[in-house]
């Protein structure tokens, strides 16, 4: 299959209700992960066109009208969006697959939940008031739920549609003027996400995007005109946006990943613990920030529990992403896929036995065995591996395996597998994560009212439902005051 084949749009800025060229940065390439051929030159946004963004964003906050009548009309805006999402869904699919490495199968899947996605939100610019009346002795006193001004958005490549149109709605319905940044590895999803966006109408200065690397990203974070920040990412570049926000106490949603632990109880079905974990294990080829990382298992499970690990990813099918029936694809990029084989190695030198079963396509690209590393001492497992690689480790109690667990918690997404089900939970409930998963692995939601919360090293926030006002407004009181408060 060859790449040139496979239309991809070239990288361009939106900025000032316009698109514009990007520069070029020097000797780098975007490659493609199936077969290594370069897809266009890696994309940069000079500092002059970034601080012509910035200076739009600001010129276009407002706090609006946030009557029925003008939430509403966000609303219809927003389903206009919807609409132009459900045109491009599989341009969307395919630019996914071809930036991620993810299979074509699944990106397809993952492109179908947008629309719903941003429907979701149209429905709670409509249901959620913006103003209320408080209680205050019939005084006139109000409860405003106002944008907190312009937000710099920063989006990784393992969710290269998802994660952008997820954010981009939310900060748009909330009225914060956006500044996205999309991860250098995967312009080509954002763009298509951003062309749906800009052409339902949106007011101007709503949404604007600069392409580029993390010094792009470090320009719009420090800036004291942004007033926001969303970031998916790395704990390394999540430290760096902390810092930088503290200068002028930002508001921040941070969300940075870990090591995820994997509690297999003295009394799980090793059928159940293997399918779930060889789920999260290649999900999104493993490229997901709440996929499993360090597995706990109790000591006479962990035998029969590598065995059926081994025998199923041996059965995998890895291939090209768009191939129809290919289960697994490439690592996204070469610098993560070094990364990972460094992760592996490291885990080696320290004395794991490592199995890697899987039969891999000669194709030239970043493919990678889903990799199980056991028999090394969980204190030398702790860094998050973002990709098809676990490593597995003995516990002599369900105990042991929470204390382990707990020592260097990941904060973000935690995995209990056991037959007392009560039990299970019991034991989730003392993991230190903002969401833990019983006898699975999905990637949705488990209820309806899902909120998870994101729990030391994992980040700052979280995420969940009516995201627009959670995390990208702010609360003001507006009132009558009167002399007869106490004080």
């Amino acid at each position: 299959m060859s790449t040139t084949d496979i239309p991809l749009p070239q990288p361009a800025n939106y900025i000032a209700d316009e698109w514009s060229e990007t520069e070029s940065v020097p000797g780098a390439w975007n490659l493609d992960p199936n077969t290594r051929q370069p897809l266009h030159a890696t994309a940069t946004t000079p500092a002059a066109d970034v601080e012509r963004a910035l200076v739009h964003a600001e010129k276009a906050y407002d706090i609006g009208a946030w009557d029925d009548d003008a939430r509403r009309e966000r609303a219809e805006t927003l389903e206009r969006v919807a609409a132009n999402i459900e045109d491009r869904l599989e341009d969307i699919a395919r630019a996914d697959s071809m930036t991620s490495g993810v299979p074509i199968s699944v990106t397809r899947a993952l492109a179908a939940f947008l629309p719903a996605r941003v429907r979701s939100t149209a429905a709670d610019v409509v249901a959620i008031p913006r103003v209320r009346q408080l209680e205050a002795g019939g005084r006139d006193v109000r409860l405003y739920r106002l944008p907190w001004g312009p937000a710099a958005i920063l989006t990784p490549w393992n969710g290269p549609s998802f994660i952008p149109a997820a954010k981009i709605v939310s900060a748009v319905a909330a009225g914060c003027p956006v500044i996205l940044k999309p991860s250098e590895h995967a312009p080509a999803s954002a763009q298509l996400v951003v062309e749906c966006f800009v052409e339902a109408g949106l007011p101007t200065g709503a949404l604007q995007m600069v392409h580029g690397t993390g010094e792009v990203g470090a320009r719009l974070t420090a800036d004291p005109r942004v007033k926001v920040v969303s970031f998916t990412g790395g704990p390394g570049a999540g430290r760096a946006i902390a810092r930088a926000a503290a200068e002028d106490f930002k508001v921040l949603q941070l969300e940075l990943g870990g090591n995820n632990p994997v509690l297999v109880l003295e009394d799980a079905d090793v059928d159940v613990a293997a399918d779930g974990i060889l789920e999260g294990l290649t999900k999104l080829n493993g490229q997901w920030c709440e996929g499993p990382g360090k597995v706990l298992a109790h000591r006479r499970l962990t035998g029969p529990l590598l065995d059926a690990l081994e025998q199923r990813i041996a059965a995998l099918r890895v291939g090209h992403s768009l191939d129809e029936n290919a289960e697994l694809g490439p690592v996204s990029n070469e610098p993560h896929y070094q990364t990972l084989q460094s992760r592996i190695e490291g885990l080696r030198s320290a004395g794991a036995r490592i199995s890697q079963p899987a039969r891999l396509p000669d194709l030239g690209g970043f493919f990678l065995s889903p990799t199980v590393a056991s028999g090394v001492d969980p204190a030398d497992a702790t860094a998050e591996l973002f990709g098809p690689v676990i490593s597995l480790h003995e516990v002599d109690s369900d105990a042991e395996a929470l204390r382990i667990a707990n020592q260097n918690p990941s904060g973000l997404d935690a995995y209990v597998f056991g037959t007392d089900l009560d039990h299970a939970i019991e034991i989730g409930s003392r993991v230190q994560s903002g969401e833990v998963r019983v006898n699975g692995a999905k990637l949705a939601d488990l209820g309806d009212d899902s909120a998870q919360s994101f729990w030391g090293p994992a980040g700052i926030g979280g995420h969940g439902p009516a995201e627009s006002v959670r995390v990208f407004c702010g609360d003001r009181v507006v009132g009558v005051d009167s002399p007869d408060l106490p004080i």
